[in-house]
């Protein structure tokens, strides 16, 4: 006997490393997202939503062809339509440039930006590193002043507090210009190669071709000998020097806590001058929820105007881990109804529908029952839901355009019957009432 069609089939799964978010996962992202975008918008930031396929040149040239993303991490095609080079985005920051220059923006103003979204790199997918992930990316162009770093730092420390998220470290550091790293780099090149044998091989292969990246090794042999490696700070000039000095001013002036950590490098190429992260203990080897700082440089190097530009990138999947690790901000409980609207018989049904509709357009968030079913086990699924009422219509009340309404987490309130057309205002002072107490209770303004 043949088997079942859907046995002879193969299970189709998703990608490894390229997860699904199912509710109520997903919900506590939605959540977490609107929390960062209010925090953004609230700065004056702007969004703007860009491709997630980008031309492969585009990442070659912004972030460096000797940098890990380009040399093994990128998923890059050719469009079998017309041989073009394509690449699922990596990373925010070249395509955003891309957009502005190709639109014309940094010619009208000061932008400041924001987007979200998937990226892709084709590494091994680990705790807090995945194949398909998401960011949260904000970028300005067109300020040139340590101001607007200080801003984005300021906006980054907002943001942990309206996330109840704590022990977040500001590490700073400075990478001048590239003249300065120019110097440094073949200072830094003569230092490494006395210790040649000692390097692992990754820092062998990025010893002539990328050697800031050494520095920021995780093998504890190579951070030993990079402790005595020649320290950028002292390659920089005046200019750039004075740069760092105002920013670390402004961020001490707004009481912001900060470290200097001179080994702390960017992975991309497009970067200089000041440079950031916000670090934690509380997810392991994967420690840096935000990282971000000045690329004055990327949008000549795309092909626009000289711009100077500065930005940040938070990893959502890593801000998640941190939320659940703290059980703060993007985990509160999921949002339920308020109303379970129960409803059974023809009439009954027709009316419940109006009914829903009502509620609806009066604020009130309503889940009407599909499906039939007794009362009973309608209610059943009233109270699992977490409703606070159950409105109730049989064609008993329909008749009379009436419903039963039932407070389901206050006992003491009981049942009442009302007719329909004074349910909106019945429910709503109800909320609002409880929302005022609830504000007194806290000195809400």
């Amino acid at each position: 006997m043949s088997q079942p069609l859907a046995q002879q089939r193969p299970r189709l799964q998703s990608v490894r490393g390229m997860n699904d978010i199912l509710p109520p996962e997903a919900e506590h992202w939605a959540r977490l997202e609107a929390a960062v975008i209010a925090c953004l918008e609230g700065y004056g930031y702007r969004p703007i939503r860009l491709p997630i396929v980008e031309p492969t040149p585009l990442f070659t040239r912004a972030i460096g062809e000797v940098t890990d993303i380009v040399e093994k991490e990128m998923y890059s095609f050719a469009d079998s339509l017309n041989g073009e080079a394509l690449t699922l985005r990596p990373e925010g920051t070249a395509g955003c440039a891309r957009a502005v220059i190709q639109h014309g923006l940094a010619n009208q103003s000061a932008q400041r930006l924001y987007y979200l979204g998937p990226m892709f790199r084709h590494e091994r997918p680990q705790k807090g590193r995945y194949r398909q992930f998401h960011q949260i990316g904000a970028e300005v162009f067109g300020l040139a002043g340590p101001d607007v770093d200080a801003e984005l730092i300021l906006l980054t420390r907002r943001l942990w507090r309206d996330l109840g998220l704590a022990d977040m470290q500001l590490q700073l550091n400075s990478l001048g210009q590239p003249e300065e790293r120019a110097r440094h780099r073949a200072d830094l090149i003569a230092y490494l190669e006395g210790f040649a044998e000692k390097l692992d091989e990754d820092a062998r292969r990025r010893l002539q071709s990328n050697p800031l990246r050494i520095l920021d090794s995780k093998n504890p042999l190579v951070q030993e000998i990079c402790a005595g490696a020649p320290n950028l700070l002292d390659y920089l000039g005046e200019e750039s020097l004075a740069h760092f000095a105002a920013l670390q001013r402004i961020l001490r002036d707004a009481g912001v806590e900060f470290v200097l950590n001179p080994r702390l490098v960017r992975g991309l190429d497009y970067y200089n001058r000041s440079v950031f992260e916000w670090v934690t203990d509380k997810l392991g080897a994967q420690g840096t929820v935000c990282a971000g700082g000045r690329y004055d440089g990327l949008v000549a190097q795309l092909g626009g105007n000289p711009t100077p530009a500065c930005g940040f990138a938070l990893g959502v999947e890593r801000l998640m881990a941190l939320c659940a690790a703290q059980e703060q901000g993007g985990m509160a409980a999921a949002k339920v109804p308020e109303v379970y609207l129960v409803h059974q018989g023809e009439a009954a049904s027709r009316l419940a529908f109006r009914v829903a509709e009502a509620l609806r357009d009066a604020g009130v968030k309503v889940l009407l029952h599909c499906g039939g079913g007794s009362f009973k086990a309608q209610m059943r699924k009233a109270d699992g839901a977490g409703a606070a009422f159950a409105v109730i219509i049989g064609d008993d009340e329909a008749s009379c355009e009436e419903a039963q309404v039932k407070a389901l987490r206050d006992a003491a309130a009981g049942q009442r019957r009302v007719r329909v057309d004074a349910l909106p205002g019945l429910i709503c002072e109800h909320f609002f009432n409880d929302t005022v107490q609830k504000e007194n209770e806290h000195g809400s303004i």
